[in-house]
């Protein structure tokens, strides 16, 4: 005999009116059923899935509220946030502009891109910390406006000391930038969340893409100081429309805002048209938020330093693939690169070389590789898991490194730098899709923020690798590239966890429906990590 009692909405029958306990005699069943008592605060274990049908929790809520106009209106707003790409193109537009301008020599012309990813590189732990302590919304605003005035006022630097010094505040903001994605994969649901991300890069490309479009015009009329003001206007765009973004619900509840996070869910659920859960919002243990300390638990360590590794190897290549593409170019293909390092050493470093219309179309056609990275990340990533897409991302941009070792035509070299750089934007893409997807609410924020620190230390690296080493022997340059892919590929595949069709972690201890797998996500003979 089991006994019971009806205690909520969610268990209606037909006989609304009978209430109290009552008796169901079950034949064959064992009935010595051993109490389970559970201390205050302690975790539901997991062999009760659905203990009570009048709770839930944030993924619940998530979950059954689904993808709609709310995750639509989100996608813009933080995407022009991610459109700050225009603040990142416009150094290679910038510096051959001053160069000749200011008459710059070539290494206060270098020191000026140095610049910006040093403010990223140490900032991007800041802002992850502020993000987990004080709210997502917080740290992308500040970090969002603080880019913006210094971006503006860059425009109106009179000299160059003021110029490299507001260009570095601008790369100090630019770090908080990537906790757009923290907070917009905390109000997606699991199976729309790899797409959407992807996709929110897309606003990457956009921004790379009409920032040349943006010098085409401005730069031969009003010159390269309405360049700068003008390329603040997406940013500026996402200031204005601040008051609609909501804080994130998962941070609130972690934060124990119970009431703030269901009202988050409740517009959400509004503006979607769908209903909300029955029941009650589930309290998360608060715990402790943005300590560097939780990166390097045991469940986390190596995860936390495969990433840093990946995370470096992209930006170290992506970059440097940037860099060696102009060279190569100029060069005609990898056998004649040498003979032109030697005649370009021969010249004065103030030799003075304005962007051509040809200059701005190589960069508008080396931009537009990212989309087919997009494109085929978003078409795989479902499909073979986050691991391995970074893992074949890294691989194919390997092999076209090695590639390169042949003394191929215009044509065949055009192809293969385009494929290797549509693959690593791609494996980029699927990094900041797994990154937040791994971490807990209560680390995931500075998870991040650390892993796009790590990213800057490549990219501060690659040009000591592209353009130094690149004097000395191209094909030691290519074998480095190749090789740092190479190993970025292996610590993909050792990665402890796939995030694929998982729901996001709400905590470091492990509770009940929050521990990674979403559910109805799976299928009952999946194995789960």
């Amino acid at each position: 005999v089991v006994k019971f009692r009806r205690t909520g909405e969610s268990s209606r029958s037909e006989e609304d009116g009978i209430s109290g306990e009552h008796e169901v005699q079950i034949e064959g069943v064992r009935t010595e059923l051993e109490p389970v008592e559970l201390g205050d605060g302690a975790a539901v274990p997991k062999e009760f899935p659905n203990p009570t049908d009048d709770t839930f929790m944030v993924e619940d809520a998530v979950e059954a509220i689904g993808f709609g106009k709310f995750q639509w209106k989100l996608s813009v707003i933080t995407g022009l946030a991610w459109a700050n790409a225009m603040e990142m193109m416009i150094l290679s537009i910038l510096a051959p502009q001053l160069h000749c301008e200011w008459r710059l020599p070539s290494w206060q012309v270098a020191l000026l891109t140095s610049v910006v990813f040093v403010g990223m590189m140490s900032s991007s732990t800041l802002w992850g910390n502020i993000s987990d302590q004080y709210g997502r919304k917080t740290g992308l605003k500040i970090s969002v406006l603080w880019t913006l005035y210094y971006g503006i006022l860059s425009g109106f630097a009179p000299i160059y000391s003021w110029i490299l010094v507001l260009r570095g505040l601008v790369g100090f903001g630019i770090g908080g930038v990537p906790q757009s994605v923290t907070l917009y994969a905390e109000f997606l649901p699991i199976k729309a969340r790899a797409k959407c991300i992807l996709l929110i890069e897309v606003f990457w490309a956009l921004g790379t893409v009409f920032e040349v479009l943006l010098a085409v015009v401005v730069m031969p009329t009003l010159g390269w100081r309405w360049l700068l003001i003008l390329s603040a206007l997406p940013l500026l765009l996402f200031a204005g429309l601040c008051f609609w973004l909501p804080e994130s619900a998962r941070y609130d509840v972690l934060s124990g805002n119970q009431e703030k996070a269901l009202a988050t869910l409740k517009r959400i659920a509004t503006e979607n048209g769908a209903p909300m859960p029955l029941g009650k919002l589930v309290v998360s243990r608060q715990e402790d938020r943005g300590k560097m300390r939780d990166l390097f638990t045991p469940h986390f360590r190596w995860t936390t330093l495969l990433l840093w590794f990946i995370w470096f190897s992209n930006a170290f290549s992506y970059y440097g693939l940037v860099l060696l593409t102009t060279e190569l170019f100029q060069a005609g293909d990898v056998c004649s690169i040498s003979s032109r390092r030697q005649e370009v050493k021969a010249k004065c470093s103030l030799t003075c070389e304005y962007l051509t219309e040809e200059d701005y179309t190589d960069l508008l056609w080396t931009t537009l590789s990212e989309f087919p990275g997009v494109l085929v990340t978003l078409w795989i990533i479902d499909r073979i898991g986050r691991k391995k897409t970074m893992a074949l991302s890294f691989l194919v941009f390997s092999f076209c490194s090695l590639l390169l070792f042949l003394c191929v035509g215009r044509n065949v070299l055009t192809v293969l730098l385009f494929i290797a750089r549509a693959f690593i934007s791609g494996g980029f893409q699927a990094a900041y899709v797994y990154t937040p997807e791994v971490y807990p609410t209560a680390t995931r924020a500075l998870g991040l923020g650390t892993c796009s620190g790590m990213a800057r230390v490549g990219a501060l690296i690659t040009p000591f690798i592209a353009q130094v080493m690149l004097e000395s022997s191209v094909y030691l340059t290519l074998l480095v590239y190749s090789g740092c892919c190479l190993l970025a590929a292996l610590a993909s595949c050792f990665l402890p966890i796939e995030t694929k069709g998982r729901g996001l972690q709400e905590s470091s201890h492990k509770e009940w429906g929050q521990e990674m797998v979403g559910r109805g996500s799976h299928s009952p003979g999946e194995s789960q990590e």
